[in-house]
């Protein structure tokens, strides 16, 4: 398994899911290219013998986090997994123990020069995602979904707006997929937490400064550090601190776990 190599296209840099990935994705997205099979292969799964096709490999979490290298969780590997599940680069299959992963389209980018089949296996027809367009389909790029985003950040982009409407009724509706692919970013690359963002969303419209200045998710994205430290600040204004007993911050729009959340993050 650890000898031959696999073709890697230079035009994977310029591949939409590649540049919208964090550090940690691309790094697993490559050591899954790795890890599955250039050949048939049987193994055991389920308790009944089981051909693992080429582009295939049954796995684990842990052990996918393994083979990616140092600073690799497990949970780095569940969200790399979902979103790549979700644009069509591989399909996942498990159990409590184990998991049949299927890279789509492994035939077509690492087969022989000679094979024209696109399917991975003989039950399997491999879908029209592919890692990286051929020179006969670099047009489809138009029409590549411009935001990425999921349903968690689209909920988080609508609930900005809401509290939004709740300070000024006629605002102008914005564009919520962009606003979604920013919460995306924050999530994803600044690592920011949900709890955080709603945080923060709740605090900013009731700050009489803020509510006219941070009025979208990229003005907020940019300026979150600056807005944790005035939400500090606001907290020891409101609540300063005594000698002998700690104090216990608490809030009428928020309450006081979601502020820790907010300062220390998920820790």
């Amino acid at each position: 398994m650890s000898e031959g190599y696999i073709k890697l296209y230079r035009s994977l840099l310029d591949d939409h899911l590649f540049i919208e990935s964090t550090p940690e994705q691309k790094v697993i997205m490559i050591a899954l290219l790795l890890m599955v099979n250039h050949k048939e292969n049987d193994w055991e799964w389920k308790g009944e013998r089981y051909t693992v096709q080429p582009g295939q490999v049954i796995t684990s979490l842990p052990k996918i986090a393994e083979k990616a290298g140092k600073g690799i969780s497990v949970q780095n590997v569940r969200t790399a997994l979902n979103r790549l599940k979700k644009h069509g680069f591989l399909t996942d299959k498990s159990t409590n123990k184990n998991r049949l992963i299927t890279i789509v389209n492994w035939g077509k980018y690492q087969g022989s020069a000679n094979e024209s089949t696109d399917e991975l296996t003989g039950n399997q027809q491999a879908t029209n995602r592919q890692l990286t367009p051929n020179k006969n389909e670099k047009n489809e790029k138009k029409n590549t979904r411009k935001y990425i985003f999921e349903d968690t950040h689209l909920a988080i982009a609508e609930y900005f707006y809401k509290r939004i409407l709740e300070n000024n009724p006629s605002h102008k509706k914005p564009n919520l997929e962009k606003w979604a692919d920013d919460i995306r970013k924050m999530m994803e690359i600044d690592k920011r937490t949900e709890e955080q963002i709603r945080y923060l969303i709740d605090w900013v419209q009731k700050d009489d400064f803020e509510m006219v200045n941070v009025l979208s998710p990229s003005k907020m994205r940019k300026r979150f550090d600056q807005l944790v430290i005035k939400v500090k600040k606001s907290k020891k204004r409101q609540h300063p601190q005594e000698k002998k007993e700690p104090v216990e911050y608490k809030s009428d729009s928020v309450d006081s776990a979601d502020y820790l959340k907010l300062i220390h993050g998920n820790g």
